[in-house]
This record gives structure tokens, C-alpha cells and sequence, in this order.
């Protein structure tokens, strides 16, 4: 078998996107160059990786077996390639971090510019993923990092806190809920504005949902925070925002909210990674970046493994 780390590379991002064409895209190769590796891929080992269906690939069980190896080799060539950073200017190491809909738009922006222009060095490969598919990431060594929501298990995994991160009930002036208290249930005889169908926070309240036998009426689908409270204010509908994004939106008079009643509506965000003590070291100095954002001393003792502290 002859596979290099670009093969390796494309193989996991198809995987992750769960179709040949975004995979390609991901690993900045064309589809028809994607799908001749990883025929040759194939060809090499004697065997199929990839189902191919209608809505797209699912990996046989080759296909997971070269996954876990190929999540291996990749962490261990990025860690020789962060070693010899030291050794030569202008090669860069790279960071994999997960994170849910808030903390991408809310709380990392500007914490993670922040880190980029102290380590010239680094990049980040930030991607936005419900948080029960980031631990499933982490559990089998596909990101270094992640942000997620407490409302998910963690065994198996090391938890630091983050933010708390509330979940409001939004709508226009003088809707008949307007008075709450409001549990997500009684929401549900409403109209929704939502956001994108593939955000991670869509994701969770659609599933929040239907555990309690209904479906979101979604009317429309906004890109952003600021898109749904936009359309709310105007009558579109409700919505569901972090309390963070509610306050920070300067409108936000225009607008009536309450708290849902709840108990996974009143989340918190944990920074989470299989063992903070084996990160690699770029790693470990995003870490640090995010426990200090998140005003906590940059090295936490009693860091026990699946411990939400």
C-alpha cells in the first residue's frame, strides 16, 4: 500500500463531510482528483473503503479501520511538524477546534484573533459541530480541542469551564408569552424563525423537540443570531438565542425574551479534550488562551477525566 498524507487527509475529510465532492473541497482538490485517489486508494489495498449511496458515503468496515489509523498518523505528523517549527521559520503547526453555534459567533472571535497574532506560527482549523459530535470527534482523536455544552456526556473526556451560556425564548412585543414563565413545550404551539438546518444549535433544538413528541414549526431560516432576532422583532415568529447574543444586539428593546423553564436551556460551555496533559504544545497554548478568555488561572488542577467542573 502506497498512501501519502494528502490521501490521508482527503479520506478523513469525506468522511467528516460525508460525501466525496465536500470532501474534495475541504482538501482543496477537485472531484475528479478526490475520486481517482481514493479509487487508487482502493485499488492499492484490494479493498472497498467507501459505500457509495445516493446521499452520499458511509465507510465499510476497512474503511473505519484506515479512518482510526489514518486519525493516528495525521496527529503524530503534526506533532513532528510543530517540533521542527522550532527549528525552522515560517512552517506552521495547526490546531483542530470544535465548537457549538454560540461559542463560534459569540465568545471566540476575538479570543482566537487574539491568539493568532501572539503565535505567528499556528493555525486553526475551527469547524462548527453539535456538541454530542464533537465529544464522538474527540473520543476518537479527531480534533485536539473542543467547546460544547454541558448538557452532553463526557466520560471519557477532560472538561474545563468555558461561559455559561443560556438559552432565552425571543418574540415580538405583546405576544401572549410575553408574561412566562415559558417552558420550550408550550413554544412549540408557535411559529419559529430558525436558524441554518445544519447549525449546531438547529440541530439541538430540533432534537430538544422531538424528545418531547413535537416538531419546530420553522416559517423561515435566518443566517445568524442577528438574522433570527431581526425577523422576530418584526412578527416573523419566535426564536431561541444565547442570552449573550441578546444583550450584545443593540435592538434588543424592540424584542421580548424569558427563559425557557427548561434545566438544558440553562447550559454552560465546557472546553474539552481527551487529556489536557497530552496535547501537543501549540495545543496546550490554545488552551491556555481559551481557560485565561474565560477568566480562570491558565493551568487548572484536578482536571479529572469526564469531571464538569
Amino acid at each position: 500500500m502506497h498512501f501519502d498524507l494528502i490521501d490521508l487527509r482527503l479520506y478523513l475529510h469525506i468522511l467528516d463531510t460525508g460525501n466525496i465532492t465536500a470532501g474534495a473541497a475541504r482538501s482543496h482538490l477537485s472531484l475528479a482528483a478526490a475520486s481517482a485517489r481514493i479509487r487508487a486508494m482502493e485499488a492499492s489495498a484490494g479493498v472497498a473503503f467507501l459505500e457509495r449511496g445516493r446521499r452520499g458515503v458511509t465507510p465499510t468496515a476497512a474503511g473505519n479501520a484506515l479512518a482510526r489509523h489514518a486519525r493516528l498518523l495525521l496527529q503524530q505528523a503534526e506533532r513532528l511538524q510543530q517540533e521542527l517549527a522550532e527549528y525552522a521559520n515560517g512552517v506552521k503547526g495547526q490546531v483542530r477546534l470544535l465548537c457549538n453555534t454560540t461559542a463560534l459567533s459569540e465568545y471566540l472571535p476575538e479570543l482566537l484573533a487574539d491568539f493568532l497574532c501572539t503565535h505567528p506560527n499556528l493555525d486553526i482549523d475551527l469547524q462548527e459541530l453539535p456538541s454530542l459530535r464533537i465529544t464522538h470527534a474527540l473520543r476518537q482523536g479527531a480534533a485536539d480541542l473542543g467547546i460544547i455544552s454541558d448538557a452532553v456526556d463526557t466520560h471519557g473526556l477532560q472538561t474545563r469551564p468555558f461561559r455559561d451560556d443560556p438559552l432565552v425564548l425571543i418574540m415580538p412585543t405583546g405576544h401572549p408569552l410575553a408574561a412566562g414563565p415559558v417552558s420550550f413545550i408550550d413554544s412549540l404551539l408557535h411559529d419559529y424563525v430558525g436558524l441554518a438546518a445544519n447549525s449546531a444549535l438547529a440541530v439541538y433544538l430540533e432534537e430538544q423537540a422531538l424528545h418531547s413528541g413535537f416538531r419546530l414549526q420553522t416559517r423561515v431560516r435566518a443566517d445568524g443570531f442577528d438574522g433570527v432576532m431581526r425577523m422576530v422583532a418584526r412578527g416573523a415568529g419566535l426564536g431561541i438565542v444565547p442570552q449573550a447574543a441578546l444583550q450584545r444586539w443593540p435592538h434588543a428593546q424592540q424584542l421580548q425574551a424569558q427563559p425557557l423553564t427548561e434545566d438544558w436551556a440553562c447550559r454552560k460551555l465546557l472546553l474539552c479534550a481527551r487529556s489536557f496533559e497530552q496535547l501537543p504544545g501549540y495545543a496546550t497554548a490554545l488552551l491556555n488562551a481559551l481557560t485565561v478568555g474565560a477568566g480562570l488561572p491558565a493551568k487548572v488542577v484536578n482536571d479529572n477525566a469526564g469531571l464538569q467542573v
